[in-house]
């Protein structure tokens, strides 16, 4: 399969897009909203190609050139695209490196193939974000409006449009919490977290690296860094512990 070719994985009678290379594989798994052609996914992709490193980056259903309407799905469907992408397009050693919501999305997926992934890169790691940073933040009348309407927009610094929050999302959300116990997990784990997130609080990403149970994890905080992590220093923090995680896994 070369890579830079677009292929299309069918899933649940959508069309899922994304982009391979074969052999022991990085995964991208992006944020909420987000899509594989953002600066982090882009940079990744650079790297595998440069070292001849197997890397797939795709868009979760309602997300980028996927099919699929975003306010009509939520956690579940995405962990889903993701699985199906892991047992159809990959084979051998995962790391998963997972951004914001991919964060979380990464966890349950190492969950749910814990034979095959072997590290964990996460930036800014937006655990159970439906209901510790959003469903726990909002006022009685937005919490009024998703129950009795299904549905909230809500502004977004990285959109012109809004951001639609269904009754479905929150409650889908709470079918997949990670953070209510301890989370084993047997090999490195790598966390990055900006001081000065106003999307994932370091306080919450913290409290992940408090609940990983790993022989081998390192919790670096950025304390001048945003939530996208996407200054040149931040892509090559990123890309060092790539590389540092290709190494180790292939020794």
């Amino acid at each position: 399969m070369p890579f830079g070719q677009i292929e299309a994985l069918a899933h649940n009678g959508l069309q899922l897009a994304l982009e391979r290379q074969d052999g022991p594989t990085f995964v991208w798994l992006g944020g909420f909203k987000s899509d594989m052609a953002g600066t982090k996914a882009a940079a990744l992709a650079g790297w595998a190609n440069e070292r001849g490193q197997a890397f797939v980056r795709f868009d979760y259903s309602g997300h980028g050139q996927s099919g699929g309407r975003f306010d009509e799905l939520a956690i579940g469907d995405w962990l889903g695209d993701a699985l199906a992408v892991l047992d159809q397009r990959t084979a051998g050693p995962l790391v998963l490196v997972g951004s914001s919501m991919g964060g979380w999305i990464s966890l349950l997926a190492a969950r749910a193939r814990p034979e095959r992934v072997k590290a964990l890169l996460l930036v800014a790691p937006a655990a159970d974000f439906t209901e510790r940073l959003m469903w726990a933040s909002f006022d009685a009348e937005v919490r009024r409006q998703i129950l009795e309407r299904g549905r909230w927009e809500r502004p977004s610094a990285y959109d012109p449009e809004p951001y639609v929050i269904t009754r479905r999302l929150i409650e889908d959300g709470r079918n997949h919490l990670v953070m209510d116990e301890t989370i084993p997990f047997a090999g490195p784990v790598r966390i990055f977290q900006g001081g000065q997130d106003p999307d994932v609080p370091a306080a919450h990403a913290q409290a992940l690296a408090a609940l990983m149970q790993s022989p081998d994890l390192r919790f670096d905080l950025i304390e001048d860094g945003d939530h996208r992590l996407s200054r040149p220093q931040d892509i090559a923090r990123l890309l060092a512990t790539a590389t540092e995680l290709a190494e180790r896994l292939s020794s």
